[in-house]
């Protein structure tokens, strides 16, 4: 059974997605990709949540004020094998740091030109802010492509990086 419940945060409200113990999606409402089926969210008050929403927005609260840098959520990320291989190499760029898009490219082992099939397996992450898309950027250093909006992105990496920019790390 799939669980859901919305929530305020600094950039909008959040959609919070759950399937039996497990976080399956963290989205900013009315970002792009944002899951069908949802016609008009609203906030809601439900007690209890499910335990694994109430440890997710407990855990993205605290990132929000400064507190967390890492998160410790059991996740279901659905989707093909590609996007799942782009997704787990996510969880691997550390807070306050970014990479680029062709930089998750040559993590994963891929050919050069693979950076528009890593920026669209990115683009369709499921967790936000949990897994770090937010963390990938153009390879000139430009804020692109995030499915919550640039103004969110800017302030993901602003928060973590302090410099209005995240540092960039390049293999």
């Amino acid at each position: 059974m799939i669980e859901s419940h919305v929530a305020p945060s600094p950039l909008g409200h959040i959609l919070y997605r759950a399937e039996g113990d497990s976080l399956t999606g963290l989205f900013f409402v009315g970002q792009k990709h944002f899951p069908a089926g949802i016609a008009e969210p609203v906030l809601s008050d439900r007690a209890p949540l499910p335990r694994v929403i109430a440890a997710a927005r407990e855990q993205v609260d605290e990132y929000f004020t400064g507190g967390r840098r890492t998160f410790a959520v059991k996740l279901r990320l659905n989707g093909t094998a590609f996007q799942q291989r782009v997704w787990s190499a996510l969880q691997e760029i550390a807070f306050g740091d970014a990479w680029t898009y062709g930089d998750l490219a040559r993590r994963l082992g891929l050919p050069a030109g693979s950076s528009r099939a890593v920026g669209g397996a990115n683009g369709r992450n499921p967790v936000a802010i949990i897994v770090p898309c937010h963390r990938v950027i153009g390879g000139d250093g430009t804020l692109t492509g995030y499915a919550g909006g640039i103004e969110r992105k800017q302030h993901l990496l602003t928060l973590e990086g302090g410099r209005g920019r995240a540092q960039l790390t390049l293999f």
